[in-house]
């Protein structure tokens, strides 16, 4: 088994079982076969590009994590914070950008506080 198949098939499984998602509901919605998806999540599976790009787009998994997984030292909330963030349009960007700006102000200020 090759290193790859193990960090994509760790990334695969991480992401579905967050979605609350059976390998079933994955496949349907990737329009691929469930057996595609037990082999990736059992270190099986080499697919091609038209496998990987539905099903790293269906689960929001950050591409990073899969090609680069020795860059991976956020935890999960920063990985879907970041993913949210990418989604958004510019004038969604504009608009929460002081909503966002003045929460971690108050995080910050409360934190302080409490210590």
């Amino acid at each position: 088994m090759s290193d790859y198949s193990r960090v994509l098939g760790d990334v695969v499984k991480q992401a579905r079982e967050r979605a609350n998602l059976t390998q079933k509901e994955v496949a349907e919605a990737a329009n691929i076969d469930s057996r595609t998806v037990l082999n990736i999540e059992n270190y099986k599976g080499n697919p091609k590009l038209e496998v990987l790009y539905p099903l790293i787009r269906i689960l929001n998994i950050d591409a990073r994590e899969v090609f680069n997984p020795e860059l991976k030292r956020q935890s999960a909330a920063l990985s879907e914070l970041r993913i949210l963030i990418e989604e958004c349009s510019e004038e969604e960007a504009k608009d929460i950008l002081p909503i966002l700006k003045s929460v971690l102000a108050a995080l910050k200020n409360k934190n302080s506080i409490d210590i």
